[in-house]
């Protein structure tokens, strides 16, 4: 991709949404920092225009400064069209990540306190007992696509489960994110379905309170509304589901195309942990996110940043920032991936037990797992925000299926 520009232009803008950025994103940030420094303009999809940051020490600077760079879009959104494809993902919603000052603080003392109740040790438990029974649905098959078959079936009952969800609200939910994320004429309809799901769960809690997330946030001192709490619940879809889809599935393929790790399948030295962190640092599942809208202009780095307009922190090209980086992964957690600051990952601890419980269920099944095909020949999503394969075929040799505990 040539990004060689003459100067700051709108037609010297780097696209996000390439196939070629997609296949190859870190060539393509080795060529940002060439030519641009820590800050490079970008196109998210035609025509809207942002701000990559790609210097560790600006990003950090940056969210840990919510004054000057408040997460709020609502200024932003006011010009954009209400078919932009990126604005589902970047449009204002009352929860704690699309607000600032004390809306924002009111919204994450809420979403932290639900959170902070998960039983990890329970969660370890529930992982395991989802798992192994989706592994018997394709083990005897010998072969398998790990998104659609494993990964996205794990994640969704996981959070199901973690959020209290009984199955008839959760098979809505199901349906109103597959059309959502199909687009199209068919993203409306399931945003709606989603959400009137979404208020269904909110009002059971209400009346029927029990051991989990969503019940949390319904009786904290805060009393949301149901709006707000509804947009809580929806921002742990959002960020729960796509993020840890790609985190499984980014570490699945270095386990099993990295010799350092695939041979921890037999009994190697480096373990799941290790290439979870490898991935947290070199292809975190959220490549390009954290955004916010500064609020007048401000000089960054020699650089004016127009006010309103979007700086999106690349946390996969500040991880591999050359002025920080030293390629040590192994125990190393100084990486983005999580975010930092005030608007910093609220779910880290259990997230990053469900991606591991997850990869250990599927590895201790199917311990002679292999890509079914080439490396260079899996494809990666087109998009500004992830890193994200479209699916990951593997083959096995077919196996009996498990005993699933308490069955």
């Amino acid at each position: 991709m040539d990004i060689s520009p003459d100067s700051r232009s709108g037609q010297d803008r780097v696209p996000l949404y390439s196939p070629e950025f997609a296949a190859d994103p870190q060539r393509t940030y080795r060529e940002m920092r060439h030519r641009f420094g820590s800050l490079v303009p970008v196109d998210l999809v035609p025509g809207v225009p942002a701000t990559l940051v790609i210097g560790y020490r600006t990003a950090v600077a940056i969210l840990n400064d919510p004054d000057h760079f408040p997460a709020d879009p609502k200024m932003w959104e006011r010009d954009i069209p209400t078919d932009c494809p990126v604005l589902p993902m970047m449009r204002y919603r009352p929860n704690a990540i699309r607000t600032a000052g004390a809306e924002h603080t009111r919204h994450r003392q809420v979403t932290v306190a639900g959170l902070a109740g998960v039983d990890l040790y329970q969660l370890h438990r529930t992982v395991e007992q989802i798992a192994m029974p989706v592994i018997n649905s394709f083990c005897a098959d010998g072969s398998a696509d790990l998104l659609s078959q494993y990964a996205f079936p794990v994640i969704f009952a996981t959070i199901n489960a973690m959020l209290g969800v009984p199955a008839d609200i959760g098979g809505d939910i199901a349906t109103g994110m597959g059309q959502m994320f199909e687009g199209g004429d068919t993203a409306a309809a399931g945003t709606k379905l989603m959400e009137d799901a979404l208020y269904d769960l909110v009002r059971l809690k209400q009346r029927e309170p029990g051991d989990d997330v969503t019940t949390r946030l319904v009786q904290h001192p805060q009393r949301l509304t149901d709006e707000e709490l509804m947009n809580q619940v929806l921002t742990m879809y959002g960020a729960g589901i796509e993020p840890m889809l790609n985190l499984i599935l980014n570490t699945v393929r270095l386990m099993l195309t990295d010799q350092r790790f695939a041979g921890s399948l037999l009994g190697g030295s480096l373990s799941t942990r290790d290439a979870l962190d490898e991935v947290l640092y070199t292809d975190p599942p959220m490549a390009n996110f954290c955004t916010t809208y500064p609020r007048q202009p401000i000089l960054v780095d020699d650089v004016w940043l127009p006010a309103h307009q979007p700086v999106v922190i690349s946390m996969a090209a500040c991880n591999n920032d050359p002025a920080i980086g030293t390629g040590d992964f192994l125990d190393n957690r100084a990486h983005l991936a999580w975010s930092t600051g005030p608007h910093g990952c609220p779910a880290k601890s259990p997230a990053y037990l469900i991606a591991q419980e997850a990869i250990d269920q599927l590895l201790d099944a199917l311990p002679e797992i292999t890509l079914a095909v080439p490396a260079d020949e899996l494809v990666w999503r087109p998009g500004p925000f992830h890193r994200a394969l479209a699916g990951l075929p593997v083959l096995f040799p077919s196996t009996a299926p498990l005993v699933v505990p308490g069955n």
